[in-house]
């Protein structure tokens, strides 16, 4: 009988294929043992064994994911490699072992699951999700413990849809591309590191589907639908055929949006504006180049800072700019600088805890106060801009005050280099970012400091309507067609041409066909988006003239709420682009 799940979408595309569950056993419900006085110093060693041969599993795991997919990538199991190094997490399993005189599978599941219940309490988003990390450090101790087999991804013979309780970050990024074609979980969300290698593989995904993995079998027939966040279990021949011809409909498409990738970003009647990539780690590079973007846009630095319990140095900073930088020149590279805070934490900082933590201590706030901090950052950057066309953007900047600490940060790191005698690109250009309100209002005032905008439409709702963008009870709050929003994007594209100064938007409107073509007529001047929707947005813009998109503008501006904004974007796109935007 068919059943659907609906979850939440995390990497996009529709996959139809095998379930192959994993995990089915909780190797946590350990009963408990008893061993005799004399059995305790045999208990101690087999858990030190067990340690060992894990830690032994994960270095080979990071050296093979630092070939396949990058150091950015294989550094999340450094973290894992910690946690084998917690003292405190050993030293309390040895005396469990030694004071009640029981079995190291047991004295270590429960320790552990200790573990996992803090994390799980964790108020913060992005560290409740690290209980995975945990959770698959903690599977391969006791896997090692029990002299079990563990669920490998490698050496599949046939495709298949991975299901799992939760996919460790180890797991997902040893899948075998060729024959993993999508995963779901029970649990998760869109900062965990699964969905983050997800999207980067392109490997559609969907988590958040409760039981999930309990509920099904490995070989059942089963659809992810990515983008909309769906799991269908047992399809019957409908449905199957539905999703056929979306999947048919979808090759036909990629195929023709392929043929784009060389071509400009251009209207009917010539008007041209860039279309460029979001990305977090350097090895996305090869996606970015496959879509055809025109640069990066967006360069988000802040997860190179993440899963460790150090911060990174110059040199490792420099390596990692240099690397996208000199891959895509001659096109210009965005770097935004270190945006922490608000649902991006580093423990070992011991930033406080915030009653309101997007509006609080984060982003330009944060490094205007650790100074040491950004500087290095910016050394690193400033060296890294020999190697091509590098830029420099300030986040969540709210005056102009900001702007002018932060440049003169920049100058003290540019003239330490002098001294070193380390070259760099002394005309390096400064932009900032637009996602508070105070600045979009002010952007006549702040173009006079700035060499370009970017617009980072997801805060700029966020913050002018009052919205918490990750709270599911008011998400129908979150309007990117609300006047409000319409209208400050206008004032910061007239201020900005006033000035002279080229503006973009990076945030997740660049990512829909309709809205772009609504930011052309606006008179954007660039987009920035995630790879994998470059060609979609690309064949918008070749579709329309500019006076069309200008057309097409004015009357949204003139409409009064969100919800008629978005139904005639909607509905004027079906007559432009009927298979971008059939239902």
């Amino acid at each position: 009988m068919m059943k659907r799940y609906h979850g939440i979408p995390v990497s996009p595309g529709v996959a139809m294929g095998k379930a192959l569950v994993l995990h089915s056993e909780d190797f946590f419900a350990v009963p408990k043992s008893q061993v005799g006085t004399e059995d305790i110093p045999r208990e101690v060693v087999r858990f030190e064994e067990a340690l060992t041969k894990t830690r032994a599993d994960l270095v080979r795991i990071r050296k093979n994911i630092a070939n396949k997919l990058g150091h950015e990538h294989s550094d999340i199991f450094s973290a894992h490699l910690l946690i084998l190094e917690d003292r405190t997490l050993i030293e309390d399993v040895i005396s469990k072992i030694k004071e009640e005189k029981v079995g190291a599978e047991y004295a270590f599941s429960l320790i552990i699951q200790r573990y996992f219940r803090a994390f799980s309490q964790i108020q913060d988003e992005y560290l409740r999700e690290r209980v995975a990390d945990i959770r698959d450090v903690g599977r391969r101790v006791m896997q090692n413990l029990l002299g079990k087999e563990k669920d490998s991804l490698i050496g599949l013979k046939e495709k298949v849809i991975v299901v799992a309780h939760d996919l460790a970050p180890t797991e997902t990024a040893m899948m075998d591309r060729e024959h993993v074609i999508a995963f779901v979980t029970d649990i998760g969300g869109p900062t965990s590191h699964t969905a983050i290698m997800a999207r980067s593989l392109e490997i559609p995904a969907v988590v958040g589907l409760d039981t999930v993995s309990t509920d099904i079998v490995t070989g059942n027939q089963i659809i992810v639908d990515g983008h909309r966040g769906i799991l269908i279990v047992e399809p019957d021949l409908a449905t199957i055929e539905n999703y056929s011809q979306q999947e048919r409909r979808f090759v036909q498409l990629v195929s023709e949006l392929d043929k784009l990738k060389s071509l400009p970003a251009e209207t009917l009647d010539g008007h041209r504006i860039r279309l460029e990539a979001n990305i977090e780690f350097p090895d996305e590079i090869p996606s970015v180049l496959a879509h055809g973007a025109e640069g990066i846009g967006l360069y988000r630095t802040e997860y190179f800072y993440m899963n460790r319990r150090d911060l990174p140095n110059e040199q490792e900073q420099y390596e990692a700019y240099r690397i996208v930088v000199e891959k895509l020149a001659p096109s210009p590279v965005i770097i935004r600088t270190l945006d922490l805070g608000g649902d991006k934490f580093l423990s070992f900082l011991d930033m406080p805890q915030e009653m309101n933590p997007f509006m609080g201590w984060r982003a330009i706030r944060f490094c205007l106060s650790e100074v040491e901090i950004f500087k290095t950052q910016l050394r690193a950057i400033l060296r890294a801009s020999v190697h091509g066309n590098l830029k420099v953007m300030y986040p969540m900047v709210s005056n102009v005050q900001e702007i002018r600490r932060a440049n003169e940060i920049l100058e003290q790191a540019k003239q330490e280099l002098r001294n070193e005698q380390i070259a760099f690109d002394n005309q390096i250009d400064v932009g900032i970012m637009i996602e508070i309100p105070s600045a979009a209002i002010t952007s006549d005032i702040l173009s006079k400091e700035a060499k370009f905008f970017s617009i980072g439409t997801n805060d700029l709702i966020q913050y002018s309507l009052a919205v918490d963008r990750i709270n599911p009870k008011i998400a129908y709050l979150y309007e990117p067609t609300h006047p409000a929003i319409i209208r400050l994007i206008r004032q910061v594209i007239e201020n900005s041409k006033a000035a002279q100064i080229p503006t973009s938007v990076c945030g997740e409107m660049a990512a829909d066909p309709g809205m772009a073509v609504l930011l052309l007529g606006l008179g954007i001047d660039e987009l920035s988006m995630s790879p994998f929707a470059l060609p979609t947005v690309k064949k918008a813009i070749r579709s329309v003239s500019f006076k069309d998109a200008q057309d097409f503008a004015k009357k949204a501006t003139e409409l009064t709420t969100g919800e008629e904004i978005k139904h005639f974007v909607k509905s004027r796109m079906k007559t432009i682009l009927p298979e971008l935007f059939e239902e």
